[in-house]
């Protein structure tokens, strides 16, 4: 059997490594080779993944699984359903474009900015990956390090700040789930194993304050609704490629937690507490829609949009029905493209610029205008327009949301007005108009490199909008099989809980 999980998590860490002890910026050449050929081999083991998945099957597929810390019955296991298998491939994805997006731009410590990001898209592959919460938990906590590192060497003047207050807010709410999975070890007489966990009858008390633990990890790192504060300083203070990778994959780390952790071990406080979820949810989606209407800086914009979309996984997740679910997932796959083309566009006018400020813009069409078609596509997306992978999601949560309460989805859908709102008006001033300076005259169009880039995401954005139905099928028997380990109650039996 061919370790394609070990091999899709090993080989970029592997070249980061081996890129990092090289270290030195004498051959930048060599460097951003070898990073180009590490993450694109990353992606190419992924292939045989989606090729050999059975859609009709629910269980792990891929699977590995060999003892790791004997003592503790921690194993090295690994494997991939319908709704892991897409994150795996869109880490992979991800990365290679953010390879590609530093090559002529980072110029200092080029063997540590590839090698931070190499062993990042590793570590997160393998959080996708485990099936052992304790090996879960090492490569949720261990992402931290290599961002942290991005955002404080080669991001702007208040990085620092910035890369202090990602590290202290994501790492304070994983202390709680390193508490929640040890109770959980030896509620499940000494197992790590998060599908034995799946199994556990829990009390409502226990249910309860296991869900609060989980909810304090997993809800900063989408990030919800009043933990949030941190993102916009992490992507303003960020490098492009770290703004990227940071609201494509790192955001999806905990709302692939509540899908992995808290809805199928917790269920019954999961459906206690789902109201205040969705409560929250929306606040995401209208209060923070409001918020990015009035930004002048394009990065923290799109940084409070990502906000608001992720208010719409979490709210697909916990209405509880098939098509809400799918939609969250979906929606969680179409932010990556989305929201990594958003930053990307806005990472090439300032690498001209070097400013983020709407208004030291106007009238881009004039002097970049194969950019300004794509930047166009992405805005739309972002804003939901039918036939781009920003609609599909967005629309399935809201059909999931009728189904549950119409009043709930009648406010879910005013992010499409929002969104609408703050895209087109930030596009408007930004590209269209005569040329409102000198510096924006002197613009020139993007180069191949970045033309190579906007049309590989902009082919990704398109496919999923029109197409959609590869992303589904993959995914619904895994949808299904969760929905019902969260409809049955996991009471003990003497409580008199249904069986």
């Amino acid at each position: 059997m061919t370790h394609w999980l070990s091999l899709a998590i090993w080989i970029p860490i592997g070249f980061g490594v081996a890129i990092l002890a090289a270290g030195r910026d004498r051959n930048l050449d060599v460097i951003r080779a070898a990073a180009l050929i590490g993450s694109v081999l990353g992606l190419l083991v992924t292939i045989p993944l989606y090729i050999g998945f059975d859609p009709s099957s629910a269980s792990l597929q891929f699977v590995e699984n060999v003892a790791w810390i004997e003592r503790l019955n921690a194993n090295y296991h690994l494997g991939v359903d319908g709704i892991s298998i897409w994150f795996v491939l869109l880490t992979a994805f991800m990365t290679v474009i953010v390879v590609l997006a530093g090559w002529q731009v980072i110029e200092t410590r080029v063997a540590q900015y590839y090698a931070a990001f190499l062993i990042l898209s590793g570590l997160m592959v393998g959080v996708f990956a485990a099936a052992d919460g304790l090996l879960f938990f090492v490569f949720f906590e261990a992402t931290l390090l290599p961002m942290y590192v991005i955002i404080g060497i080669w991001g702007g003047a208040n990085r620092i700040y910035a890369a202090i207050k990602f590290f202290l807010y994501t790492f304070a709410g994983s202390l709680l789930m390193l508490v929640a999975l040890v109770y959980l070890y030896y509620a499940s007489d000494g197992r790590f194993g998060i599908f034995d966990w799946h199994q556990v009858r829990l009390g409502m008390t226990e249910q309860t304050l296991l869900f609060l633990a989980f909810f304090a990890a997993f809800a900063v790192k989408v990030p919800m609704w009043p933990v949030h504060t941190w993102l916009p300083d992490a992507h303003v203070e960020a490098p492009t490629g770290g703004s990227i990778i940071l609201a494509a994959i790192m955001l999806k780390l905990g709302a692939y937690g509540f899908l992995r952790f808290s809805l199928p071990i917790v269920p019954d406080a999961s459906h206690e507490l789902a109201g205040y979820v969705i409560a929250l949810s929306l606040i995401a989606v209208v209060y923070i829609g409001l918020v990015a209407l009035v930004q002048s800086d394009m990065k923290k914009l799109v940084a409070y949009s990502s906000i608001a979309h992720m208010g719409f996984v979490t709210l697909g997740f916990f209405i509880f029905n098939p098509m809400g679910m799918a939609g969250g997932i979906v929606q969680m796959i179409s932010h990556g493209f989305v929201s990594g083309a958003m930053f990307f566009c806005i990472g090439v006018m300032y690498d001209r610029m070097h400013s983020r400020e709407i208004a030291d813009y106007g009238g881009v069409v004039n002097t970049m205008p194969r950019f300004a078609a794509f930047f166009m596509l992405f805005v739309m997306a972002n804003a939901g327009l039918p036939a781009t992978s920003g609609f599909v999601g967005e629309f399935m949560v809201i059909l999931g949301a009728v189904q549950y309460n119409f009043w709930i989805a009648l406010i879910a859908a005013t992010t499409l007005v929002l969104g609408a709102a703050y895209s087109l008006w930030m596009y408007k001033r930004v590209i269209f108009g005569a040329v409102a300076n000198k510096h924006v005259a002197d613009l020139t169009d993007v180069n191949g490199r970045e033309f190579a880039i906007l049309a590989l995401l902009a082919a990704a954005v398109l496919w999923m909008g029109l197409y959609p139905k590869p992303v589904t099928d993959l995914m619904d028997a895994s949808v299904a099989e969760l929905l019902k380990h969260v409809a049955v109650s996991k009471l003990p039996v003497e409580t008199g809980a249904v069986q």
